[in-house]
C-alpha cells in the first residue's frame, strides 16, 4: 500500500503517549474520532496493517490525521466523548439513548420538598431510586404527598393554598416551621421511601375501617386508594436479586458484522430496565464493547458494580470507572450474564428477521449528494413555519447528521416582523437569525439546507444567506399536482425527483418531523394565546390561580367543557364563576 505523503508524516509524529486522534477527509471534515492510552501504536496500525469493510473505506477517505496528547487515558475519553458529541463524525457509533432514569429528590435543608429529577448532580437533595420511568416516581410522588404534610408549592405563596386547609400541608407560607418538626418529617418520609412502610399502611387501615363504621365512605374509599397504592408499590418491590446491590450486566453478540450490546440494569437488586443497542461493527469487537460501555456511562449513572465476561474489556475498563469492574464464572449472577447473552444474541434475531433492517444512510445521503451535485451531506438542516390565519406565527429548523434526527441542534423561532401572513418574509427571517448567530459564533454550518416548500421557499433561503455571506447548497422538497412530495428544487428552477425508494422515505422522514416540530410549537403558542386571553380580566383569578388551573386542565377544550361545581373544587367560588361565565360567553 502507498501511503501519502502528509499521511506518513503524521504518523512518523505519532508518540507513544496517549490521546485522541481526529481522522480528516479532502474536505477537511472529521470522519473518525478514537482514544488511544499509546497513539503510535494504536493509529499507526490503521494505515500500516491490512484492513478490510467500514475500516478500509474509512483509510481510504482519510487525508491526515491530528493528535491531542492528554495526561492519561482517562482524561483521552473524556476529550474523546466531548469531540465526538461536537463533530458527530460519520464513522464513529453513537449510542441512540439519552434516557436518565428518574429519582425522587426529598430536600435537605428547610421545608420537606420533594422533586423530580433526571441525575444526582445538585447536592441539596437526598436521592431516591432510580425508577423505571417517571410515570412510576411521580405515582411515588404524589402517594406521599397524599400520606405526609409536605411543602407542595414551588415557589412560596403570600396565602394557604387548598393543601393546607386539606391537612396535606404544614403551610410555611403563613407558619414558621421549626427544625425539629421538619426534621422529624423528613426522616419518616426517608423511612417510607427505603420501603418501610407497614405501618404506615396498618395506620390507614385503622382510619379506613373507621371510617366505614362512621358511614363515612367518601374519606373510607380514599383511604382504599391509599391502600391499594402502598400494596401496588411494595408487590413491584420483591422482584428483586439476590442481594441489594446497584449493577449493570453486559453481554455481546455479533453477526454478519453487526454487534449486539445487551445491559440488564439492577438497582437496590431489582431488575430496573433491559436495554440492546444494536450497530455496524467497526473494528475490533472488544474495543468496540469497551467504547460503547464507556460512552454509556458518559451520560449514565455508574452503579456499584459492573459484570461482563471478557478478560480483556474487564482490564481496559477498570482504572476508566469508579466501579468494581468484573467477571464471574458461576453463581446466581453467571446465571445473570447468559440472560444478558441471550437478550443479545435475540435482538440480532429481531434486527435481522424483522426486515425492517435500516437502509445504509450513509449510502443514501452519498447517493442524495450525488444527485445534487455537492459533496455528500452528511449534517443537513431543514426549516418550516407555521401560523394560523397570520396568528402566532412560528417558525422551526431541525437537524439531521448521519440520517438520524438530532434534537439537540433543534430550534424554535418566534416571527417578529409584522407581516405574519408572508411565508417568505418568515423564511427570510428565520434562516437570517439563525445563521448569523452561527457565523458569530464560529458554529459548524451544515452541508445541505431544505426548505419543507418549493422554488419560493428556496429563493427567500438563498437570498438571506446571500445577504449574511454564509454559503450553504439550499434545496426545496416540491410536490407534484397531487400535493405529494416528489423531489427537489434548486435556486434555478431545476427538479430532481427521487426515484430511490429508500432515499425518498429518509426525505420524507426529515420532512414529517419539521413540520411536526414547527406545528407542536405553533399549537403551543397559540394556546397559550388563547389561555391568557382567556384569563384576562377575571377578578380574583392571579398568577397562583392560573397555575393551579393550567395544571388541572391541559388544554383549553378540556377547561371549557369543566362544570361550575368542578372549578369550584379549584377556585373560590366567586372566581369560579367569573372564569365559567367568560368560558361560555363566546
Amino acid at each position: 500500500m502507498i501511503i501519502k505523503e502528509r499521511l506518513q508524516s503524521c504518523i512518523d509524529n505519532l508518540k507513544h503517549l496517549p490521546g485522541v486522534y481526529l481522522m480528516h477527509d479532502k474536505d477537511d471534515k472529521i470522519i473518525y474520532i478514537g482514544k488511544a492510552k499509546d497513539l503510535q501504536k494504536r493509529v499507526a496500525q490503521y494505515f500500516l496493517r491490512p484492513q478490510v469493510g467500514k475500516v478500509l473505506k474509512m483509510r481510504e477517505s482519510v487525508e491526515y490525521f491530528e493528535t491531542i496528547i492528554t495526561s492519561n487515558e482517562k482524561e483521552a475519553l473524556v476529550l474523546e466523548m466531548n469531540l465526538i458529541q461536537e463533530h458527530y463524525p460519520r464513522y464513529n457509533i453513537l449510542l441512540k439513548d439519552d434516557k436518565h432514569y428518574p429519582y425522587i429528590a426529598l430536600r435537605k435543608d428547610g421545608d420537606a420538598y420533594l422533586q423530580i429529577k433526571r441525575n444526582k448532580k445538585d447536592s441539596h437533595y437526598d436521592y431516591f431510586g432510580p425508577f423505571p420511568n417517571s410515570t412510576s416516581a411521580y405515582n411515588f410522588v404524589d402517594l406521599i404527598n397524599k400520606i405526609y404534610p409536605t411543602r407542595k408549592c414551588r415557589n412560596i405563596p403570600s396565602t394557604p393554598c387548598l393543601y393546607y386547609h386539606m391537612g396535606n400541608c404544614l403551610a410555611p407560607c403563613i407558619n414558621k416551621i421549626d427544625d425539629e418538626t421538619n426534621n422529624k418529617l423528613k426522616e419518616e418520609i426517608k423511612s417510607f421511601l427505603r420501603g418501610n412502610n407497614l405501618d404506615v399502611r396498618r395506620d390507614y387501615e385503622k382510619k379506613m375501617i373507621e371510617a366505614s363504621n362512621n358511614l363515612d365512605f367518601e374519606n373510607a374509599k380514599e383511604y382504599k386508594e391509599i391502600i391499594d397504592a402502598i400494596d401496588h408499590i411494595n408487590a413491584s418491590q420483591n422482584v428483586e436479586t439476590y442481594d441489594k446491590k446497584d449493577r449493570d450486566i453486559f453481554a455481546y453478540s455479533i453477526r454478519n458484522d453487526y454487534l449486539s450490546l445487551a445491559i440488564l440494569i439492577y438497582r437496590k437488586g431489582r431488575l430496573l430496565d433491559k436495554k440492546v443497542f444494536i450497530n455496524e461493527l467497526f473494528g475490533e469487537a472488544e474495543e468496540e464493547v469497551s467504547d460503547l460501555i464507556l460512552q454509556y456511562y458518559n451520560s449514565h449513572d455508574v452503579p456499584n458494580e459492573i459484570i461482563i465476561n471478557s478478560t480483556s474489556i474487564v482490564e481496559s475498563l477498570k482504572d476508566l470507572i469508579d466501579a468494581n469492574v468484573m467477571e464471574v464464572s458461576k453463581g446466581k449472577i453467571h446465571d445473570l450474564v447468559l440472560v444478558a447473552k441471550e437478550n443479545a444474541s435475540n435482538g440480532l434475531d429481531e434486527y435481522f428477521l424483522s426486515a425492517r433492517l435500516d437502509d445504509d444512510k450513509l449510502a443514501l445521503l452519498e447517493e442524495l449528494g450525488n444527485i445534487l451535485g455537492i459533496k455528500t451531506p452528511l449534517y443537513i438542516d431543514l426549516f418550516d413555519n407555521s401560523h394560523l390565519q397570520g396568528s402566532s406565527p412560528v417558525g422551526a429548523k431541525i437537524t439531521f447528521i448521519n440520517g438520524e434526527p438530532n434534537k439537540k441542534l433543534y430550534r424554535k423561532f418566534h416571527i417578529e416582523h409584522d407581516e405574519a401572513r408572508d411565508d417568505l418574509k418568515s423564511m427570510n427571517e428565520v434562516v437570517t437569525r439563525h445563521y448569523l448567530r452561527s457565523k458569530n459564533e464560529n458554529k459548524q454550518m451544515p452541508d445541505l439546507l431544505l426548505t419543507d416548500g418549493g422554488l419560493i421557499q428556496v429563493e427567500a433561503a438563498t437570498e438571506a444567506l446571500k445577504n449574511i455571506e454564509v454559503d450553504i447548497p439550499v434545496f426545496g422538497l416540491y410536490k407534484n399536482d397531487k400535493h405529494q412530495t416528489e423531489g427537489l428544487v434548486d435556486i434555478n428552477g431545476n427538479t430532481y425527483p427521487i426515484n430511490n425508494k429508500a432515499l425518498f422515505f429518509l426525505l420524507t422522514r426529515m420532512q414529517d418531523e419539521v413540520h411536526r416540530f414547527a406545528i407542536t410549537f405553533h399549537r403551543e403558542q397559540r394556546l397559550k394565546k388563547q389561555t391568557e386571553s382567556i384569563f384576562d380580566n377575571i377578578e380574583g383569578l392571579g398568577k397562583k390561580r392560573r397555575e393551579m388551573i393550567e395544571k388541572a386542565y391541559s388544554d383549553i377544550s378540556l377547561l371549557k367543557e369543566a362544570s361550575l361545581e368542578e372549578l369550584k373544587q379549584i377556585l373560590p367560588e366567586p372566581v369560579a364563576l367569573n372564569l365559567f361565565n367568560k368560558l361560555h360567553s363566546s
